[in-house]
């Protein structure tokens, strides 16, 4: 199985003095770059009403948009998850946990990406209770209540879904878990930009998701240590 990082020996070379001289393969280096756009008119956005929960207004010193359309320069898209959705062989699942924050109100970060089997640490930061509820479907949906000062909830999700993520509480809290079978995933910036790294030859499919507008895939072929170019346009409506 290929794994995010090659650590097999591959190669035995016998020289004529004897010793045996391993050759390491080197780890994937293309990656694909590109950028998230749209065309038409994007919904505007709307500030949301904080007033209900003082101790989260007093932390911004604006208004917080909604985030299911977060627009740039140039005609941007941001908080796009642009992944390897074929092509892939897969990975174990990283040692390392992936944080999810309530903090202000809001989740940090609005999408989450993370890999089948992953660790997931949920955490409080705020000082009021938040009622934590994502909404699966296809691995086990649940609803945790979790108060200041409580420990982060551990968690991780067994199957492949993209999975929205509401606080009964606090109605304006919106987010998502991106549960993946790849370790080869981005998301685009403010400036709808991403770079999937890390890739070895072989021909893929990449996949861009968006929470309001759905999907688009192309195909990308690496042949080796190069950056290939993969833009996504999305058509937008004002509703």
């Amino acid at each position: 199985m290929r794994t995010k990082y090659f650590l097999a020996l591959t190669i035995a070379v016998l020289l004529g003095s004897g010793m045996l001289v391993f050759a390491n393969p080197p780890a994937g280096s293309g990656s694909i770059s590109g950028k998230i756009t749209y065309t038409g008119t994007p919904p505007k956005m709307k500030p949301i009403d904080m007033s209900k929960e003082p101790s989260c207004a007093k932390q911004h010193a604006t208004p917080v948009m909604t985030e299911n359309v977060d627009t740039g320069p140039g005609n941007s898209l941001a908080w796009v998850v642009v992944y390897i959705s074929a092509g892939d062989q897969g990975s174990s699942a990283p040692s390392q946990a992936v944080r999810y924050d309530q903090k202000g109100c809001q989740y940090i970060p609005h999408v989450l990406p993370m890999e089948v089997s992953q660790q997931l640490q949920i955490y409080n930061d705020d000082q009021t209770s938040h009622n934590i509820h994502p909404l699966a479907k296809v691995n086990s949906e649940w609803n945790k209540s979790q108060p200041p000062g409580s420990p982060p909830i551990d968690t991780k999700y067994e199957k492949p879904e993209f999975i929205p993520v509401k606080c009964n509480i606090h109605p304006w809290m919106h987010g998502y878990f991106v549960v993946l079978n790849t370790s080869h995933y981005a998301v685009s910036g403010p400036d709808g930009s991403f770079t999937i790294k890390g890739l070895p030859a072989g021909k893929y499919t990449v996949t861009a998701w968006q929470e309001q507008y759905g999907q688009q895939t192309q195909d990308v072929t690496i042949s080796g240590s190069e950056t290939k170019t993969a833009n996504f346009t999305f058509k937008v409506l004002p509703y």
